[in-house]
């Protein structure tokens, strides 16, 4: 039952994306530059909830653009309507929605859908992960240098001691291609299909992971936090591979790189 309403209420915030995209709509701007949401956000977050709270009214609901609801139940679900807003609002079709849920501590099911391009990532807890119903599984590349890899940059503390701007320093003078596509839900979902071997960005949400971070692990690869220990979404840092370069990638971010 989960499953299918899942499905029911990512595609509800995936029409809302194709409704809006490339149209016009009102864009308001949260705290901080450049921290946008729009009127397609809400309208998604809006259409998401309705379905969650018919079928399952008694589940929590934690998402970005709404007050959480806490929870009756063992379940929670963590929404970002659009992950990617800036991009959405720019016309560039690298967003999505994506909607993890939460069974206890554990996160058992998680989808992320870009209706744009078509691309729809699923997994649940030890049964694999899916683009478009097809298996994936990350890549093969055991060595950070030959790489390629994808960051995030937050708006805050980018030049904080071996901060974001530090790693991609390090990382891009020795040669190594850093992406930056601005929808961490999408990046997880590359790492996970194999397009990138790596992924890691200082600051993210729950929201921004819950369901990547599963997609990642059940197409075989790892994921902690920036330390390299067990990973929550709840926390702020994170670190993605193929599992093959998990640790080489861990000291870059931490700055143990001489260490290697």
């Amino acid at each position: 039952m989960y499953k299918e309403i899942l499905l029911k209420a990512i595609h509800a915030g995936a029409d809302e994306i194709k409704k809006y995209f490339n149209g016009k709509f009102e864009i308001s701007n949260k705290e901080g530059i450049n921290n946008l949401v729009t009127q397609a956000d809400f309208a998604a977050d809006k259409a998401i909830q309705k379905i969650i709270k018919k079928y399952f009214p008694e589940d929590g609901i934690i998402s970005e653009e709404s007050p959480e609801i806490k929870a009756g139940s063992e379940y929670k679900w963590i929404i970002d309507p659009i992950d990617g807003t800036v991009n959405f609002a720019h016309g560039i079709p690298i967003c999505c929605v994506s909607i993890g849920i939460q069974k206890g501590d554990e996160m058992f099911m998680g989808a992320v859908f870009n209706p744009l391009m078509n691309e729809f990532f699923f997994a649940e807890k030890s049964k694999g992960a899916y683009l478009n119903e097809q298996p994936i599984r990350v890549s093969s590349q055991n060595q950070v240098l030959k790489s390629c890899l994808v960051t995030g940059f937050p708006y805050t503390y980018l030049d904080s001691p071996n901060g974001p701007l530090t790693v991609f320093s390090k990382l891009i003078r020795k040669g190594v291609p850093v992406r930056r596509l601005g929808s961490a839900a999408i990046d997880l979902c590359w790492v996970a299909s194999g397009r990138f071997d790596g992924f890691y960005e200082h600051q993210l949400h729950a929201w921004d992971s819950a369901a990547g971070f599963l997609i990642v692990e059940e197409a075989g690869g790892k994921v902690t936090n920036m330390r390299g220990e067990k990973y929550s979404p709840f926390q702020f840092g994170i670190v993605a591979t193929n599992g093959l370069i998990h640790d080489e990638l861990v000291k870059y971010v931490n700055g143990q790189e001489e260490d290697l």
